[in-house]
């Protein structure tokens, strides 16, 4: 039973990923590569009829945490209490930059709100980045100092930085040099897939440029991988102990390496939707990737004082869970079939759909 709520976890947060990256890659296309009124109209057309409808994956991602592991969500949304607001304040003002650009026809009025998505999807893909580092690289559950516990064994809190930016200290931050490696590795990742979520929507005039763009970032992005294997086995040694005891579990790197690969691809390819495809196989790989490495660990103890909370020892009683169970995959059912019909009504180029739009 843990084990079918952690896959149905990190299977709805891999779903968030791949639907609202592409949101916030757009964004980021659009605050640096849109010049044009019609480009920055192509790409709010894009994204429009689904931004807040892929938003779903991440409530129904917290919801399940709630129902399944409270412990963690307990934990998690104490210690993680101050980036989390930014992360709400960000998803507001991203929204209000789509819902009211085109309220008012003044250019610097749609200048305004230009910057308002565009800054709060690049900040967006850069905390989910920090987050997933944190979950990498541990906290310090008790807030443990010098053997003393300061909070319960279970919670912790962490301000944005600590004084010596090192992910090794003893007193954490959100915000350190490892932290900042997956966020920067998040943004490049979310902008590539927004690129190809564009050429994949629209008929853009940037969408030549964009197949150059993704090209070049490919191999940034290559690079940044490279360097955090190598700095993975530094922050957590035992990172890839799962792949030595589990070799099945090497089907998810592989599958990173795929979409990785393919996307060096992107300026030959004859079909709109082979990047997208390329980008998703990237971006489900490499956090089911993260996923198999830090398991059964949902949020990893960096002190040897208190243990992990792990997928065992943070599950819900089984009475609930098996409760739960029948509402879950109703829930499921009606999302799905919800995205089917959507995706289907707004299928092919979303050049002629009139969202926004006087």
């Amino acid at each position: 039973m843990e084990l079918f709520w952690h896959i149905a976890l990190i299977g709805m947060l891999a779903v968030y990923i791949v639907f609202d990256g592409y949101d916030f890659g757009a964004g980021i296309i659009h605050l640096f590569f849109a010049k044009k009124e019609e480009d920055k109209k192509l790409i709010t057309k894009a994204i429009g009829p689904f931004w807040d409808a892929n938003e779903v994956w991440l409530i129904a991602a917290g919801g399940l945490l709630f129902f399944a592991f409270p412990l963690v969500y307990a934990s998690a949304f104490s210690g993680f209490y101050l980036p989390l607001m930014m992360i709400l304040w960000l998803l507001i003002f991203r929204a209000i930059g789509l819902e009211l650009r085109e309220q008012v026809n003044h250019p610097m009025w749609h200048s305004i709100w230009d910057k308002a998505f565009g800054i709060a999807s690049l900040l967006l893909a850069l905390f989910f980045g920090l987050a997933l580092g944190n979950v990498v690289r541990g906290v310090n559950l008790g807030g443990v100092v010098e053997g003393v516990l300061t909070y319960e064994a279970n919670y912790f809190f962490l301000p944005l930085w600590n004084s010596s930016f090192d992910p090794l200290a003893e007193r954490l931050g959100v915000i350190d040099w490892f932290t900042i490696l997956l966020g920067i590795i998040s943004v490049i990742s979310l902008t590539i897939h927004g690129a190809n979520w564009i050429i994949l929507k629209t008929n853009s005039g940037l969408n030549e440029h964009l197949k150059k763009v993704i090209f070049r970032l490919n191999f940034i992005l290559v690079f940044f991988l490279i360097v955090s294997v190598f700095v993975l086995d530094i922050v957590r040694p035992t990172i890839f102990q799962n792949y030595a005891e589990q070799p099945l579990l090497w089907i998810f790197p592989l599958i990173t390496l795929t979409g990785i690969l393919g996307l060096f691809r992107i300026r030959k390819a004859a079909k709109d939707g082979y990047g997208f495809i390329c980008s998703t196989l990237f971006l489900l790989g490499g956090f089911a990737t993260t996923a198999a490495a830090i398991f059964p660990d949902l949020l990893p103890s960096t002190n040897t004082v208190n243990s992990s909370l792990t997928v065992y020892n943070s599950i819900s009683g089984a009475y609930g869970l098996s409760v739960g169970l029948n509402w879950f995959l109703l829930g499921l059912v009606l999302v799905i079939f919800y995205f089917v019909i959507q995706h289907f009504v707004f299928k092919g180029k979303m050049d002629g759909v009139d969202y926004g739009d006087h």
